[in-house]
């Protein structure tokens, strides 16, 4: 058997882990699709949480379960114990255990160098622990302080330990997302909520949504294995690099992030399936007539929305969604004093605790600080597209345009550092084509000041 993995993973060019990984991760549809067939909330929370240990077990080896016991354990006792402050010590216990963990096992290097291990899935279960002792937190106080998405989210009554065990862990979907709620959890296991029989009918049919989830991972990883000999890291430390002029390095660079994203398309189309299929990706009916299902829950990537981006404040929006909206519903809104406006330090400090996530390598705090300032200078020519009088239609397209450029420009230019992870060759990369990705943001944002812009409408400043 061992052979035949080998010979399976060489075959594809992947390390035998990676394959063990990928096998298991597939099989995370067909152990969802059986959820369905589950007799009983009892019994679905038990399968929830066993699926989820053995395919830990089958992905990491048996490491990988004692690896997440320890924070799921310290969220729950949290809330048991010290309900008023849960959320914040939950918060700060799980994210110094998972820093503990990235420090240890240097995932990073791992993953370049082609090898994985069950740090890409601590970070996934580490916002649903955080999240749910939060919204437990929440359950504490008044409505009326609260905001939609508290409201929405908070729980009142604690969890039981096997509920709570079945969330964490539910069919493998800790692998790599989406990270969804305590509630919908809940509520989809009890047939509550949205999932309850409606005059719209019973729940929808989610076969052909995941099928058609399925055949976009198919596409994305033809993509992804076409373009990725052609586009190596590898050859951004070769001699031939530095013989090419500035457009074909930017070029390059482009064509890196680009590729790479491939990959991380095809990885949360499988997320995406597999939560489709257990019926937990539903997310509602559309208005039309005869209404339609939704399954906004599932999704984790707009593919078209990242690659054709007319700004780069969307980006949030259509990449790596549920983790976007989890940034943003549990430090973003919570950092806005009341009656006052966001900021650039709220930004910059939700993409900080985006960086630290993702481990300490100093290519993502580079990653993650150029994109406050990449959102921070794209929100500039929008306003001033905004302040545009329609009468001069030709000027505001010719804006929109270079808001559509410099997204896809700056993106991927902070996205070298993303890739290689390491200092020093993250900034020669970025000095190689003479850091024009982090001065272009910034001289937008300071001829903001010089060039103020009011937007036009009111509607667009809610917008931005």
């Amino acid at each position: 058997m061992e052979l035949d993995m080998e010979t399976m993973a060489a075959s594809i060019g992947v390390s035998v882990p990676v394959l063990r990984f990928l096998l298991c991760f597939v099989a995370t549809i067909p152990v969802s699709f059986l959820w369905r067939f589950v007799p009983g909330r009892l019994p679905k929370h038990v399968y929830s949480a066993f699926s989820g240990v053995l395919l830990s077990y089958l992905s990491f080896g048996v490491s990988s379960n004692l690896l997440f016991l320890l924070p799921i354990l310290l969220g729950y006792a949290a809330m048991v114990l010290y309900r008023p402050k849960c959320g914040i010590i939950t918060f700060f216990l799980s994210f110094g255990y998972l820093i503990g963990c990235h420090v240890y096992y240097m995932s990073g290097d791992a993953w370049k160098e082609g090898g994985i291990d069950a740090t890409g899935a601590l970070m996934v279960l580490t916002l649903k622990v955080i999240s749910c002792a939060i919204n437990y937190n929440d359950g504490l106080l008044k409505e009326e302080d609260l905001r939609e998405a508290q409201k929405k989210n908070r729980l009142i009554k604690l969890p039981s330990l096997i509920e709570y065990l079945g969330y964490c862990l539910c069919c493998g979907s800790h692998f790599a997302g989406p990270v969804f709620e305590m509630k919908d959890y809940l509520e989809w296991t009890e047939g509550k909520g949205i999932w309850a029989h409606s005059d719209k009918g019973p729940s929808p049919s989610p076969y052909g949504a995941t099928l058609r989830a399925i055949v976009q991972a198919v596409i994305c990883m033809a993509v992804y294995l076409y373009l990725v000999p052609y586009h190596p890291l590898s050859r951004f430390s070769e001699p031939i690099y530095q013989e090419w002029g500035f457009w074909r390095r930017l070029s390059f660079q482009y064509m890196s992030g680009f590729t790479a994203r491939w990959k991380y398309y095809f990885i949360w189309s499988i997320s995406e399936a597999s939560i489709i299929i257990s019926g937990l990706g539903f997310s509602g009916w559309t208005e039309s007539s005869p209404p339609k299902p939704k399954w906004d829950r599932a999704k984790n990537v707009d593919i078209l929305g990242v690659e054709l981006a007319k700004s780069s404040v969307v980006l949030p929006l259509v990449w790596n969604i549920q983790v976007s909206t989890w940034l943003r519903h549990y430090v973003y809104e919570r950092l806005i004093t009341k009656g006052k406006k966001p900021g650039f330090f709220q930004l910059l400090a939700t993409q900080t605790v985006s960086a630290v996530w993702h481990g300490l390598y100093p290519g993502y705090m580079l990653f993650f600080v150029q994109s406050a300032l990449m959102i921070a200078g794209s929100r500039v020519i929008y306003r001033w597209e905004q302040a545009i009088p329609m009468s001069m239609g030709l000027v505001k397209k010719a804006l929109v345009f270079i808001n559509f450029a410099y997204t896809l420009m700056v993106l991927n230019y902070s996205a070298v550092g993303f890739l290689v992870l390491n200092l020093h060759e993250s900034l020669a990369l970025y000095g190689s084509v003479y850091y024009i990705g982090t001065i272009v943001p910034i001289t937008l944002i300071l001829l903001g000041y010089i060039i103020p812009a009011k937007p036009a409408r009111s509607k667009a400043r809610k917008e931005q």
